[in-house]
């Protein structure tokens, strides 16, 4: 098995994609202040043209010192196309690549065995290629999403309504009040207790009205509430909305160590009284969580 990629905490806000075949969209996202820069293999990108937008990312790749940051989402591992995109852009040195149609712990277990022989072969450091997984694409990959525990290189888990709702020969994604419909509900529940389960980030799916920024703002506080740790965007004005909703506020850091020193401060105490409230240990675990997760900005 290759090196533990979680060995150091990884953490990641805003997920941006851009489309490989276009030079010009994956250096304005490049450039931004996303996390995590997603240059799409995938989805945006026609048969035809897959072929001519890997050589391109290749070169996009090479160019950058910020590779770290510079992930690249490849073609499911069922497709002929996945073994050709690892083939052209792993010797470049992407951050991480993100798995789209994953169906469980298998498909992890294979993507590590080709990255590792890809990096041997690029005098890569073995096992230090990331990678997340978009885990709720298919109706199969539902049933799949407590399966990831230690799986190799997986630091975050996603989730699709888009490609589920084709796999479902769904018409509609969206209750009449605005709020998903209870399949795609039950994906985004899925994805966060299956991330949480193996110990990696569950990351949002994407917005896909990029105009309205005031609703982004409520949906990502709403799922950062839940659990959820950063967002997919696909435009670059997403971006910062992202950034702020997933970034603690001081009001939110200084209540989180007034709890942490409150209990170390009564090390014997279950429950201590603060500003009115009883807190107990499920709070200061989730205090502790949050100074320990703070966004590398």
């Amino acid at each position: 098995m290759t090196s533990d990629t979680k060995a150091t905490p990884f953490q990641a806000r805003s997920w941006l994609f851009a489309p490989g075949d276009s030079a010009k969209k994956m250096s304005k996202a490049a450039d931004g202040p996303a996390d995590i820069v997603l240059l799409d293999l995938e989805d945006s990108v026609v048969p035809e043209s897959k072929q001519s937008a890997r050589e391109l990312v290749a070169e996009f790749l090479a160019t950058r010192d910020d590779r770290h940051r510079l992930w690249v989402r490849i073609n499911p591992l069922t497709t002929p196309d996945a073994a050709l995109d690892l083939a052209a852009i792993i010797a470049a040195g992407p951050g991480g690549l993100m798995l789209p149609k994953a169906c469980g712990r298998d498909d992890l277990d294979n993507l590590d065995r080709q990255l590792t022989a890809l990096e041997g072969q690029a005098n890569i450091a073995k096992g230090s290629t990331k990678v997340a997984a978009l885990v709720t694409e298919t109706a199969a990959a539902m049933f799949k999403t407590g399966d990831y525990s230690g799986s190799p290189r997986l630091v975050a888990m996603s989730w699709g309504a888009e490609d589920l709702s084709s796999a479902l020969g769904a018409s509609e994604q969206f209750q009449d009040n605005g709020a998903y419909a209870p399949v795609f509900e039950l994906a985004r529940s899925l994805c966060l207790l299956g991330a949480i389960a193996a110990g990696v980030q569950p990351i949002e799916t994407i917005q896909a009205d990029f105009r309205d920024l005031e609703g982004l703002a409520k949906r990502a506080k709403l799922v950062r509430g839940s659990g959820y740790r950063g967002m997919l965007a696909i435009h670059p004005a997403q971006v910062e909305v992202i950034n702020q909703a997933f970034t603690p506020t001081p009001a939110e850091i200084a209540r989180a160590q007034a709890i942490v020193n409150l209990f170390a401060a009564n090390p014997g105490a279950g429950t201590i009284g603060l500003n009115g409230a009883m807190l107990d240990r499920p709070h200061l675990v989730l205090a502790q969580a949050l100074l320990a997760n703070l966004p590398h900005t």
